[in-house]
């Protein structure tokens, strides 16, 4: 299974916009591939162009803290 790559840039973007559906589509998907077997990856692209990896989940459990950092402060 191929990884799932989350673009930290756009997370932040609905964050800002406090867009959930958006995110609850990202998140979903990104829980689907991880009872999968697969690696969910967070990336973050630079001005330059250039994108890097800084964090993978392997686990719902790491993943499930990740998504509630993201979600804490958003309007429901």
């Amino acid at each position: 299974m191929e990884d799932y790559i989350i673009s930290v840039g756009k997370v932040e973007e609905w964050q800002m916009a406090n867009d959930v559906g958006s995110l609850d589509v990202v998140f979903d998907r990104a829980k689907r591939v991880l009872v999968g077997g697969g690696i969910v990856a967070l990336v973050r692209e630079q001005r330059s162009g250039e994108v890097y990896r800084f964090e993978e989940f392997s686990t719902l459990e790491d993943f499930e803290e990740y998504r509630r950092r993201v979600y804490k402060y958003l309007k429901r």
